[in-house]
C-alpha cells in the first residue's frame, strides 16, 4: 500500500506516492493531481490535526486502512498554522516538547501503516449507499470511499481576524503564523495582538529577533498573566491602548505607524504579526446531518459516534457531559473512535484489540 499525497488545485508539482511523499508534507512540499482516482479505504480521517494523526496511526493498528483530509496545505492542524514553535506541557510521557516535534512525532507514528493523504481539500459532501458504503466528496472533486468516517476538525475550518491597515500586505512582511521563528531572526518584528498567541510570538522572537513591539488596542490582556508578567520583563516594546493604522514599504514591509492616546508613532517593521484571533465554522460538515451543539461541536456517544450511524469524531468538535478539550483527551477519544469503527466495519473484529506490547501488529 502507498502513501499518497495530494493537494488542492492552488497548488503546483507533479503527484508523487510513495513513502518518501509523507515525509515531503512535513516539509511543507505541495503537489497535485487534478486527475487523481477516485482513493478507496477502510476509513477516512477527516482533520490532520494532532487528533486525527493519531488516528490513522490507530487504524493502522487495528489493520484498517486510512485516508486523511483536510483543507489546509499542511499537516498538523491549528498546532502546526498557529503556534509550531510553542512548547505544550500537557502532554503525556513530555514534560514540554514543541507543536512542530509533536507533529512531526505523530506523522512517523502513523506513517508505519502508509495512510493516503489529502491536504489542501475541503471534505464537502457525504453520501451512503445501500450497502452501507460512505463517498466523501471534496471541494477540488477528489471522491473517496470508505465504510466509516472519524471526524477530527478540531474547530472547523479557522480564518485568521484580518489586520483592517495590513490588506494588501499579506505575504509582503504581514502574516498570521509564525511556521518559523529563525525566519524573523535579525528583523524589527511588530505583533499586533493581546491574546497568548500575540504574547507567546512576542516572547518567542524576542531573542533572535533585532526588535520586537507588542501593539494591543486595549490596556489589559486576554492572555495568561505569567505570560504577560514575563513580557513586561523582557526587552519587547509593548504600546497599548493604540493599533496600527498604517503599514508603509516599497515591495514589502518596511515600516508601521501606530496609533494610540499619545497620537501617531512609527516603527521600523521587516515583518507585522496579525495574532488577532480567528472565526470557526464548521462548513460544508452542517449539511452531514449530524447533530450540531452550539453551532460549533458535534454531539457524540460513549463510543464518539456522532447521530449519523458510521460517523464518529474525536478531538475538540466533539461535546458530551464533562467534555475537556485537550490534545491529550482527543488522543483517547481518536482510539476509541477508531476500534468501535472497526468493530462497525467487521463485526468479527473485537472492541479492545489487546495492548501494544502484547504484539506487533502487521506494517502495510
Amino acid at each position: 500500500m502507498s502513501d499518497p499525497v495530494t493537494t488542492g488545485p492552488h497548488t503546483t508539482g507533479p503527484h508523487t506516492t510513495g513513502p518518501d511523499t509523507t515525509g515531503s508534507v512535513m516539509a511543507g512540499s505541495r503537489t497535485t493531481d487534478s486527475a487523481m482516482a477516485d482513493i478507496e479505504r477502510d476509513l477516512l480521517i477527516v482533520g490532520a490535526g494532532p487528533v486525527g494523526l493519531y488516528a490513522a496511526y490507530y487504524a493502522g493498528f487495528r489493520g484498517l486502512s486510512a485516508a486523511v483530509v483536510d483543507s489546509l496545505p499542511e499537516i498538523g492542524g491549528q498546532v502546526t498554522a498557529m503556534y509550531p514553535e510553542k512548547p505544550i506541557y500537557d502532554v503525556a510521557g513530555f514534560p514540554a516538547v514543541k507543536g512542530r516535534d509533536l507533529v512531526a512525532g505523530l506523522l512517523e507514528q502513523a506513517r508505519r501503516f502508509a495512510p493516503a493523504f489529502v491536504l489542501g481539500q475541503r471534505a464537502q459532501t457525504l453520501e451512503k449507499d445501500a450497502a452501507g458504503v460512505f463517498t466523501v466528496t471534496t471541494d477540488a472533486g477528489t471522491r473517496i470511499r470508505c465504510r466509516a468516517v472519524v471526524i477530527s476538525g478540531g474547530i472547523g475550518t479557522f480564518t485568521p481576524r484580518p489586520l483592517p491597515a495590513g490588506e494588501g500586505w499579506l505575504g509582503r512582511g504581514l502574516s498570521y503564523f509564525v511556521p518559523s521563528l529563525e525566519a524573523h531572526a535579525g528583523q524589527d518584528v511588530v505583533v499586533v495582538g493581546g491574546g497568548d498567541s500575540a504574547c507567546d510570538w512576542a516572547l518567542s522572537l524576542e531573542p533572535i529577533a533585532r526588535s520586537v513591539t507588542l501593539v494591543h488596542r486595549r490596556a489589559a490582556f486576554r492572555a495568561h498573566e505569567h505570560s504577560v508578567a514575563r513580557l513586561r520583563a523582557s526587552a519587547v516594546e509593548m504600546i497599548t491602548e493604540a493599533q496600527v493604522t498604517a503599514v508603509h514599504g516599497d515591495r514589502t514591509v518596511e515600516s508601521v505607524e501606530i496609533t494610540g492616546p499619545g497620537g501617531r508613532m512609527t516603527r521600523p517593521a521587516q515583518a507585522v504579526i496579525a495574532a488577532l484571533g480567528f472565526t470557526a465554522n464548521l462548513g460544508p460538515i452542517r449539511q452531514w446531518g449530524l447533530e450540531v451543539v452550539g453551532n460549533r461541536y458535534l454531539a457524540v456517544d460513549t463510543t464518539m459516534a456522532t447521530s449519523v450511524p458510521g460517523v464518529f469524531a474525536a478531538g475538540d468538535i466533539t461535546d458530551y457531559r464533562g467534555k475537556v478539550r485537550l490534545i491529550s483527551v482527543g488522543f483517547g477519544e481518536a482510539a476509541t473512535a477508531v476500534n468501535n469503527a472497526a468493530v462497525l466495519i467487521n463485526p468479527e473484529e473485537q472492541l479492545f484489540p489487546g495492548h501494544s506490547t502484547d504484539s506487533v501488529p502487521a506494517v502495510a
